[in-house]
């Protein structure tokens, strides 16, 4: 079993096609075995430490393993069966107990802190100087210096939290692919357009029914709520939508309550107050409060348009339909913003569509990003991937050839597979020789509206950003050039993280940009300018709403690490209902309880857990950086080979805050993105 099991070994083509379930369990005991026998190596060392023998060491100790874990991980995500989730169930609280164990090793905190005490440690600078710094401080708010209850209580919770949060995403899966909505009358479609009939039609057949069928997939849930007429049904979606995972064995409430208890009890551990005060310490907020007052101070900033905005639409509704007397819910604001918008601009985003098959954006987004920062992707074909619909790309530097990274792309639903957009690496290169390194690994994965019949996938134009967001992501890991593999591509502050898969999502609203990829599938002709223009008019539309959304999002997350007592609140969900209920256009209704399915929060151990406003961090970072290229020429190759030198390539290897100084010269100036959303006072 061992000689064949394809996970024992680092591939960088990944035997998709050879992994099985019954190969995990066996690597896992291996790899976690090697990468021990690793860590024993620097403790036992008995020549003088050095940068190799302890530091280079300990970044290297555990790579196989994080490899294979991460692969393991993936496939359960895109390509789920009952026998692969059962033994990953069975091995995640093992390899959870592993690592944990790292930093609660005694002896090898020992051999970390005398390598620190040495001449060569004193001398060290740059890179290597930043990752012994925070090596060290990393043990330490891990619990490297707890007594041995307290390591013995802290591995404890880390499994603990590992199942849980296994148990939370899998019921958030199940609970979403169990919901479908037959309609078997074509009068209850009027208002959807012919794309999401056309889904829906194609859906019914694929599960051998008459009708159409509606899910609580992305591209179904969304058309239902923005266009069809029938006010029951967007009534029933919404419900449906925003209470999954709350009932019988797919209920994640408990599971919820348990995760903030754990979550709480291993922050005071560690010498914290919350939780949020423990994540945030090695992030730009640097501490739970900063993060809550950046978000009261956004949402204090926006909240006179949002109140505008929400009484415009009122008013429309009461124009359009003077015969209501209900009040309008939150199954109604999307439906209605989008015929005001209609109305204020002539533009319906489905117009749109045809601009935008999927192959099409992803030559767009390859396109664009040559062009900035001097890369060439291309596809290749015969590489073993988990799903037919699934494709791999190289990465190649433009100017001198070399292979930088490669990647798979998912971008279509499944039953199998988790809801929402994400990227994630496989493998980070090693150094090979002076600038030069092997080739870095990742993927980006999406649920966009996928090909009808012969018709390619047609996006929408929030899709193509959600492409362009995931794509930044993938190049910040792929041009990284920092040859410490712990500071290397994405390993940076979690409100850092963000502004190479954001500041990307402005080419979508050039129409310099846009002209290069964006052509009607069957006439080839670019977007018209009128529609261009309506479009551009349009981007300011409800950017109130759309950013109190988000900063809800970010507040009832932070409330819940930072507030929440059981014993006076009693429920995290009615907890959170509370805090949503302050940033809507509309009431919650009973019931609602979006945070049972919110798996940015709750899906694994640290996730987005107090961290979710880093997207409104980055957006302030990525709104100001990107006036650099407004201000020139928006695709600059100049501009882009300063922000691939100075950003994309440098990971965690300086400050953040420092990384942001180097390209912009200064600090940033927060009105930026108040600026851009049309939201400035």
């Amino acid at each position: 079993m061992s000689v064949d099991n394809p996970l024992l070994t680092i591939q960088f083509q990944i035997p998709f096609d050879r992994i099985r379930a019954e190969h995990v369990a066996p690597a896992m005991d291996q790899l976690i075995a090697r990468s021990e026998e690793a860590l024993s190596a620097i403790v036992s060392e008995t020549s003088p430490r050095t940068w190799p023998n302890t530091m280079e060491l300990f970044d290297t100790a555990t790579e196989s393993l994080d490899w294979a874990i991460t692969v393991v991980r993936h496939i359960e995500s895109v390509s789920t069966t009952p026998e692969l989730r059962a033994v990953v169930n069975q091995v995640q609280p093992l390899v959870s107990a592993f690592y944990s164990s790292i930093s609660l090793n005694g002896e090898l905190y020992s051999a970390l802190k005398q390598y620190a005490a040495t001449p060569e440690a004193a001398s060290l600078t740059g890179v290597k100087k930043r990752f012994l710094e925070k090596t060290l401080d990393g043990f330490r708010r891990a619990g490297a210096e707890l007594n041995p209850e307290g390591k013995t209580r802290l591995a404890e919770i880390d499994v603990e939290l590992a199942k849980l949060t296994m148990k939370f995403a899998e019921n958030v899966l199940d609970a979403t692919n169990e919901f479908e909505m037959i309609l078997d009358q074509e009068s209850q479609l009027s208002g959807l357009p012919p794309s999401a009939i056309a889904a829906a039609r194609q859906s019914a057949e694929s599960k051998g029914v008459t009708g159409w069928r509606f899910t609580l997939q992305a591209p179904s849930y969304s058309a239902i709520l923005t266009y069809l007429d029938d006010r029951s049904i967007r009534e029933k979606m919404h419900r449906a939508f925003n209470s999954r995972a709350t009932s019988g064995p797919k209920d994640n409430r408990a599971i919820i309550d348990d995760i903030l208890t754990l979550r709480k009890e291993k922050a005071i551990l560690l010498g914290f107050k919350d939780f949020a005060d423990l994540v945030l310490a090695d992030r730009m907020a640097k501490s739970g409060q900063a993060a809550w007052n950046f978000l009261e101070q956004v949402k204090q900033k926006t909240l006179p348009f949002f109140d505008k905005e929400n009484s415009e639409l009122e008013q429309f509704r009461a124009r359009l339909v003077p015969e209501a007397v209900e009040p309008m819910e939150l199954w109604d604001i999307s439906y209605y913003a989008e015929k005001l918008r209609h109305e204020r601009y002539d533009f319906d985003e489905e117009a749109l569509r045809p601009y935008f098959p999927l192959p099409q954006v992803l030559d767009g987004v390859f396109e664009i990003t040559g062009k900035l920062f001097g890369i060439k992707v291309s596809q290749l074909s015969g590489v073993p991937v988990w799903h037919e619909d699934v494709r791999f790309y190289e990465i190649h530097d433009t100017a001198s050839g070399e292979l930088l990274g490669a990647f798979y792309a998912d971008l279509y639903p499944r039953e199998t597979k988790r809801g929402g957009a994400w990227m994630d690496a496989f493998i980070t290169g090693r150094p090979t020789a002076v600038g030069k390194f092997s080739p870095h690994l990742g993927l980006i994965c999406g649920n966009l509206t996928p090909p009808i019949g012969d018709k390619p996938g047609l996006l929408t134009h929030r899709d193509v950003e959600t492409v362009f967001h995931e794509f930044g992501h993938l190049l910040h890991h792929c041009l990284t050039k920092v040859e410490v593999r712990g500071l290397a591509g994405t390993n940076v502050a979690w409100d850092f993280v963000e502004l190479p898969s954001q500041i990307l999502e402005n080419w979508c609203w050039e129409q310099e940009a846009l002209n290069l990829f964006a052509r009607h599938y069957e006439t080839g002709e670019t977007i018209p300018s009128d529609i261009f223009q309506k479009v551009r008019s349009a981007k300011q539309y409800r950017a109130a709403g759309a950013q109190m959304r988000q900063v809800s999002f970010a507040a009832a997350d932070l409330a819940l690490h930072m507030f929440y007592e059981k014993a006076t609140d009693h429920d995290p969900v009615s907890f959170s209902r509370s805090i949503l209920a302050e940033y809507q256009p509309a009431r919650l209704p009973e019931g609602h309880s979006l945070i049972t399915a919110f798996t940015h929060l709750f899906a694994s151990p640290v996730g987005y857990g107090a961290g979710y406003y880093s997207y409104k961090w980055a957006e302030l970072l990525d709104a100001d950086a990107y006036t650099r290229f407004r201000e020139d020429d928006v695709i600059s190759s100049k501009i882009g080979a300063a922000f691939r030198d100075q950003i994309l390539s440098k990971g965690n290897s300086e400050e953040p805050a420092d990384l942001y100084r180097n390209f912009m010269g200064r600090d940033p100036d927060p009105e930026a993105m108040f600026v851009r959303s049309g939201l400035a006072s």
